[in-house]
């Protein structure tokens, strides 16, 4: 398994909330704010477990996704949904969407410029999608062009199958790691020889267990993570 010096940790979706100022464009719309369509139930823990463990603090989106969307690039249309003011748009990319790309780049490039770096984008998805089943409980996205993210991946996968043999961990699944996010901007940024990007997708199922049982899932996780740091 690569051994990395540091960890960012970011959760682009980590919140719901809508600011006051945005109120009325969501009126009536309690339960889509509270689906996968307005944020990552569970993404957020896990974020603050990592990071905690790691002794770093997770870079967290403050409002829904459904108003802006932090994991999107700026000037594509999933930066913003159907509920966006188009007067809005420019406001919102200053308030939130610029500075949060910012303050993760700034403490990336710092980390680079003094070793290898490990980002884990923390992220969940709903288990059902267009009325099938997704047969997965972890997926470890990264690019399978970067030799560090590839092997870094599939020792997550090796070892989640060692330590938590009932759940489905599968790679680059259900979504591609190359596709547009945090990681596919940050890859463009940074050296490529210090700077390794992968995002965990959490089955939404998993965060509705019982306590417990999800808090064993985090562990495990979060054991992977440290390991990748020397831990």
């Amino acid at each position: 398994m690569p051994r990395f010096d540091a960890l960012l940790v970011t959760c682009e979706h980590a919140s719901r909330a809508v600011p006051r100022a945005y109120a009325a464009a969501f009126a009536g719309r309690a339960e889509l704010l509270a689906s996968h369509r307005g944020w990552d139930p569970g993404a957020r823990v896990l974020a603050e477990e990592l990071a905690a463990a790691a002794g770093t603090t997770a870079h967290l989106g403050e409002v829904t996704r459904l108003l802006v969307d932090l994991n999107r690039r700026e000037g594509t249309r999933a930066t913003f949904s159907e509920l966006t003011p188009p007067d809005a748009r420019e406001a919102l990319l200053a308030r939130y969407h610029r500075p949060y790309r910012a303050a993760v780049l700034a403490e990336a490039r710092a980390a680079c410029a003094r070793g290898r770096l490990l980002h884990v984008s923390c992220h969940s998805f709903t288990p059902v999608w267009n009325g099938a089943e997704r047969r997965v409980d972890v997926g470890v996205l990264f690019d399978p062009r970067r030799p560090a993210e590839r092997a870094t991946a599939h020792a997550w996968q090796r070892e989640l199958a060692r330590a938590r043999p009932e759940l489905r961990v599968r790679r680059n699944a259900p979504y591609r790691g190359v596709t547009d996010g945090i990681c596919t901007w940050l890859r463009r940024e940074l050296p490529r020889g210090r700077y390794a990007g992968l995002e965990f997708e959490l089955n939404q199922a998993i965060a509705a267990r019982p306590p417990r049982a999800w808090r064993d899932v985090r562990a495990a996780l979060v054991e992977l993570v440290l390991a990748s740091l020397g831990r």
